[in-house]
């Protein structure tokens, strides 16, 4: 099996590498500067060049390719890009016979556009693989874990024991782990029945904000509280890591939680149900915390 991955020198794809690796894959992660290669070489995978913006490479890389794993770029300055990207690859994997293709939408897709590009173009992106005639699968995170390493989270942790989120306390989320979601990545890309299907996947645990910090507490051995972190002060924090358009559009979304008066449900009571499709070992919050405690405590 040749699994080519986009996105792999990020949190959000990187494990599919190991997890692809475990089943005797070999995996091609394509990335647009030759940097990452040594770091995706370390982890086992073959490096290649490939920007999703160029359908001409596109169409080069993903020949001699079984199956594809992908998502939109996550910063990109113009969002409404991401659906020209996602043409490009899916255009490709129609050309070049692909079996399947499973897209990791970075989050639950909304029912109808909202006004946010962020997620009105994943819809489009979505429209236009389901039309496609390829054999595709789904995968709808929540929140992931791995986003409390952010630069607008770790370092309160750090300094203040505070594990600062721009969500509301009182809104549940079902934390998910980016190694989960690439393990479920993969069982999707095996599972031979599954040609078209979705599936909107969470942790174990919903959990509101000061529960979120009682597992990080146990899972690193200090107390930690909770902090809702005001919108601005995310966006200042995050803008020069994403640019100013991008850390906007993220923190516009933090800001209509805060002020709504019923949350966005980010959990999946029925992950059982899908856990015998795609067998996975969830992480629990406090394991991830546990693994993670030298990069938060010092």
């Amino acid at each position: 099996m040749r699994i080519l991955v986009f996105g792999a020198t990020g949190s959000q794809q990187f494990n599919i590498i190991a997890e692809a690796n475990k089943k005797g894959a070999q995996v091609i992660a394509a990335t647009s500067t030759e940097k990452s290669f040594g770091k995706l070489k370390a982890a086992g995978a073959e490096p290649v060049l490939g920007d999703m913006s160029n359908a001409a490479r596109m169409l080069e890389i993903t020949q001699n390719i079984d199956a594809i794993a992908f998502m939109i770029p996550v910063s990109l300055p113009n969002p409404f890009d991401g659906l020209e990207f996602s043409k490009n690859v899916i255009d490709a994997a129609k050309v070049n016979k692909i079996k399947k293709i499973v897209w990791n939408t970075s989050g639950w897709l909304p029912e109808q556009k909202t006004g946010i590009p962020t997620d009105d173009v994943k819809l489009d992106v979505r429209d236009y693989l389901v039309k496609s005639g390829l054999d595709y699968v789904i995968i709808e995170p929540t929140i992931y874990m791995e986003n409390m390493m952010g630069g607008f989270c770790a370092p309160f942790i750090s300094s203040e024991r505070k594990l600062a989120y721009p969500t509301p306390e009182a809104m549940p989320i079902g934390w998910i782990a980016s190694r989960d979601v690439s393990a479920l990545v993969v069982e999707a890309i095996y599972h031979p029945d599954l040609k078209a299907d979705t599936f909107q996947v969470s942790g174990l645990e919903n959990l509101k904000g000061e529960e979120l910090a009682d597992r990080f507490s146990t899972g690193v051995d200090e107390k930690i509280v909770y902090y809702t972190q005001p919108p601005a002060e995310f966006k200042g924090i995050l803008a020069p890591f994403v640019g100013e358009a991008a850390a906007a559009a993220v923190a516009s979304f933090y800001e209509f939680l805060q002020n709504a008066k019923e949350y966005p449900s980010k959990f999946n009571p029925n992950m059982s149900d899908i856990l015998e499709k795609l067998p996975v070992e969830m992480t629990s919050l406090a394991q991830w915390a546990r693994d993670n405690k030298s990069f938060f405590i010092k």
